[in-house]
């Protein structure tokens, strides 16, 4: 051992100092930690058994987790659940079809019911008796006191939520959903959501798994064959069976998830064992650790040092703690410091080696750990060369897998993944590896792959002396490390590779000759092998020994898209960006890459192409994308930057879905259908086809103030089609946005520059609001409900409140003013110049305002027709309030067409104000055909027509 000594606790010895160490759950026997300063040399001095002598012993430093959350399960739980729900609702969608078979098998049921009596008490038995007890019995057998428990509180978890959902189902479920669920037993219909079923599912889903629990495996044969026989003689319904079984299955799953399963994982001797049958002896392990950061640090002097001998026996375990360096005050663990871990694992780091030429957990190493949700190891061998071990878990693949599908999904032009196994992953992350390496790209070389457990272990050469990009110091990011860096990624794209997923962690830089750990060179086995080269930089950074590595080629492609490879180009621009800037970022780009490839980057500047590490940056540095852009355009005038789209969809559009949904379901269960059909049936439809024509006008009024503000001439038809074609769009854009997009797509077609596009549809939309205000303010004159006379009616006081109450929030209140400053302030300054340039034209802004009168008119109208063919009657102002507070609503939630929102808003208006709710609904229903789903073909022959003309 090194005469280096390290105080853990106080200031820096100054005579003779010792480490101070814990000796814990060595063989000794002892319960509570040793703190004798001399336990550590003793432990290094005391023969150690050995095996058969054919492997060395080894040391591991790492702290085994024994439970860990398996992200399986909360999915699980999340699928169940769903699963749930969709069996509800095919029992009730199905209804017919089921209740038809189940009458006509129902003397047949009632004859295998008296034949198989016997053998259904048989079963019900061993399924009531057997299956628990069994189970349990093995779970104590094996000493797992703790899964007892836990798999009986997911019994008594699912039994209770048998009883919920049947309490739920019989209080609050529909007919339909009742008969659904039930069974004809003797004439009767009866519930069938057997609770104890789902309190067996329930204890065999947190038992374990059945490929390692063998009791649970025939005890979830032998409920699937009961659950049949009870199914076939009609004892229990079959959306009942199933949901009973998914309830156990959420029951068992919240166990897991909340008290957390036994690891699986590969550690000490299993870990030893994988790293031997992957080619190598090993004589440590350390594991590496993000030491930068102070809960990484507290964690890594947590880690004992375990003694595995060769027949895979721990042999003794010590706590080293938090240690210091002689003469530092600075807290150090042993696997960040090259200086401790050669003082304790002397003789364990290779034949004449008493101190490595890094920590285990050096730059190079936390990289890797970082840029992968895997544990990493740095592993010695007799030689005294230094290699990685990288160990996947199986239990984290899971969020991997949904990571990759979701965002293959997503992106446009992405193929899926079919590696969900460990196996497959880890078969994958081997041949992406073996590709790069073969196409000349720097990059660790993969060394042997092995299973240990529900692990896969991976060892790898190690780049000594080399540090990430996130960690390389400001003045060593210089113009040759960025051309090496497009040079190596040009590379793997020339052999057709992408990389996916290029951050700060997956790019190294080094200085000398190329390095890492000895492969095995000819002549020579595992374990033996040529020293490691190092590649510590030197003194300043010398451009002419520059090497760039690219690890983490796990999320790549073969054989990869073009696409893939552009994105790859996006990402590594943007990476560069974040340290030097866009346009030293660009230059270096221009200097290694062909024009086309440098023209494709400009269109894939967006968020969604980058990796979620770069794209966090990116967000605290939100100019950098438009800096990027000008730099591009800067160099290739030419160059496309408009962004293209890559998503196939975003989380608005599974808002909108999801809102949609909702709103649908909520107006069509709140419903009084029979009223409605009686309703409508004395409506009378002359002002039905009043409704819809006053609908049409709407397109007229809005098309004549879009000429009236238009900066260019537009003929009066084509934009009277543009608002036609708006209302095929907003049966997929929440209301209001769809005309507005095809304005601006009109402008933008005719030649009109972008921003003055923008400013002209926000004019149109600023306008309405306008007029909108003025509107209600004369209709409330001319229709005697100002007050001077009488109150006015309550839907006017309730407007006129809630304006008050807007108006003195925003007085008053300064966040409530700020937020309203922030919201319209963008809006004044984007609007005014165009809004200055009409005032000179007090015509044209006549014309246009108008227009607004014409369309707000027009649909304040056809919804008091819409009434008026009920035979009801409000004042006008009255139809106009509940209108635009329902046109309002429909805004606010991004919905289709406001689809949902504004039926709910309409019909809640007209029912306060003393409609019967079933003529409020009607009319609604009415109002909305006439101004909406009507004239969906219509726009879409309009838009047709529109494309085909260019004119969209």
């Amino acid at each position: 051992m090194s005469a280096r000594a390290h105080d853990p606790a106080g200031p820096p010895a100054t005579a003779e100092p010792r480490p101070q160490v814990h000796e814990v759950g060595s063989r000794s026997g002892g319960e509570h930690p040793v703190t004798d300063p001399r336990s550590f040399r003793s432990f290094l001095a005391t023969p150690r058994p050995v095996g058969d002598g054919t492997d060395p012993t080894v040391m591991v430093v790492d702290t085994p987790e024994a439970r860990v959350r398996h992200p399986s399960d909360l999915v699980g739980i999340v699928l169940c659940a769903l699963g749930v729900a969709l069996v509800m609702f095919m029992s009730v969608y199905a209804h017919g079809t089921t209740a038809g078979v189940a009458e006509d098998v129902q003397g047949f049921s009632d004859l295998l019911a008296r034949i198989l009596f016997i053998p259904v008490a048989v079963l019900e038995g061993l399924v009531t008796l057997a299956i628990p007890t069994a189970v349990l019995i093995e779970l104590g057998i094996r000493k797992l006191g703790r899964q007892v428990v836990e798999s009986i509180a997911a019994a008594a978890l699912g039994m209770i939520l048998g009883i919920a959902v049947t309490f739920s189902v019989v209080t609050f479920g529909s007919d339909d959903l009742i008969q659904g669920l039930s069974v004809r037993i003797r004439g009767e219909w009866h519930l069938s959501i057997p609770g104890y079923v789902a309190a067996i599912s329930g204890l065999l889903t947190a038992a374990g798994p059945r490929t390692r629990r063998r009791t649970v495996a025939w005890s979830w044969n032998l409920l699937f064959i009961a659950l049949g026989v009870v199914l076939i003689t009609a004892q229990v319904s079959l959306p009942g069976a199933i949901i009973t079984l998914l309830l156990g299955r959420i029951a068992g799953n919240t166990v897991r998830w909340v008290s957390g399963v036994r690891s699986e994982r590969a550690y000490g001797p299993h870990l030893v064992d994988g790293v031997r049958r992957a080619g190598y002896s090993p004589t440590a392990l350390v594991r590496v650790r993000d030491v930068s950061q102070p809960a990484e640090l507290a964690e890594a002097a947590e880690d004992p040092i375990t003694e595995v001998n060769a027949d895979g026996e721990i042999t003794a375990e010590v706590h080293v703690g938090v240690v210091r360096v002689a003469g530092s005050d600075e807290d150090s663990a042993l696997t960040a410091d090259a200086r401790i871990t050669g003082d304790h694992l002397s003789g364990a780091l290779g034949e004449g080696v008493r101190e490595p030429a890094e920590a285990p957990s050096d730059p190079a190493a936390i990289a890797l750990t970082r840029s992968g949700d895997n544990r990493v190891y740095a592993m010695f061998t007799e030689d005294g060369a230094r290699r990685d071990v990288v160990v996947l878990d199986g239990d984290r693949q899971v969020v991997g897998f949904l990571t990759r599908l979701w965002r293959s999904l997503r992106l446009r032009g992405i193929e899926g993944r079919a590696a969900i196994s460990l196996k497959a992953v880890a078969e994958r992350t081997a041949l992406l590896a073996y590709a790069a390496r073969a196409a000349g790209v720097r990059t660790p070389r993969l060394l042997g792959v092995a299973e240990a457990d529900d692990s896969m272990i991976l060892v790898q050469e190690h780049a000594v002396g080399a540090v990430s990009l996130r960690d390389l110091p400001d003045d060593e990011v210089t113009d040759a490390v960025l051309t090496e860096a497009w040079h190596q990624i040009q590379l793997a794209h020339d052999a057709g590779l992408s990389h996916r997923a290029l951050t700060s962690d997956v790019m190294l830089v080094s200085r000398g000759e190329p390095g890492g750990a000895s492969t095995h060179p000819a002549g020579t086995g595992p374990g033996t092998g040529s020293a490691t080269v190092d590649l510590s930089p030197r003194n300043g950074p010398d451009d002419s020994e520059v090497k760039v590595w690219l690890t983490g080629w796990e999320q790549g492609d073969i054989a990869s898209s073009e696409l893939s490879r552009r994105m790859d180009l996006t990402q590594m621009v943007a990476l560069l960006a974040l340290r030097v800037g866009a346009e030293r970022a660009v230059a270096s780009a221009v200097n290694v890459l062909p024009n086309e490839d440098i023209a494709a980057i400009g269109p894939l500047l967006q968020s969604i192409a980058l990796p979620v590490s770069t794209r966090e940056e990116m967000r605290a540095n939100k100019a950098l994308f438009k800096d990027l852009r000008a730099a591009l355009v800067e160099r290739l005038p030419e160059t496309d930057v408009e962004p293209q789209r890559i998503t196939r969809f975003g989380a608005r559009t599974i808002i909108t879905l999801t809102l949609t949904i909702v709103a649908v379901t909520v107006v069509v269960t709140t419903m009084n259908f029979q009223q409605i059909t009686e309703a409508v049936s004395q409506a009378n439809p002359w002002w039905a086809v009043i409704s819809f024509a006053l609908g049409i006008l709407t397109w007229f009024g809005a098309a004549l103030t879009f000429v009236a503000f238009s900066p260019v001439k537009l003929p009066m038809i084509r934009a009277t089609l543009t608002q036609m074609a708006g209302s095929f769009v907003a049966l997929a854009a929440p209301a209001g946005i769809g005309p507005a997009a095809l304005n601006l797509r009109m402008l933008t077609k005719r030649g009109v520059s972008a921003p003055m596009a923008v400013a002209t549809v926000a004019l149109v939309q600023v306008s309405q609001f306008v007029i909108t205000i003025l509107l209600l303010v004369v209709l409330s004159m001319t229709t005697r409900s100002g007050g001077l006379i009488s109150l006015p009616s309550t839907t006017v006081l309730l407007a006129i409140t809630g304006v008050a109450l807007a108006v003195i929030a925003t007085l008053l209140v300064p966040a409530v003013r700020r937020w309203v400053l922030a919201k319209i302030r963008p809006t004044v300054q984007q609007v005014w110049p165009r809004l200055s340039e009409m005032l000179s034209q007090p015509g044209r802004l006549a014309l246009g305002f108008g227009g607004n009168i014409v369309m707000t008119l027009g649909y304040v109208l056809a919804f008091d027709a819409a009434l008026a063919a009920f035979g009801q009657e409000l004042a006008l102002v009255d139809v106009a309030v509940i209108y635009l507070v329902g046109n309002a609503a429909g805004a606010a939630v991004p919905t289709p067409g406001g689809l949902g929102t504004i039926e709910i808003a309409l019909t809640a208006g007209l029912t306060a104000a003393g409609i019967p709710p079933a003529i409020a609904t009607s009319a609604t229903i009415l109002f909305r055909v006439a101004t909406y789903w009507a004239r969906i073909p219509i726009g879409w022959g309009a838009m047709r027509y529109l494309q085909r003309k260019g004119d969209l």
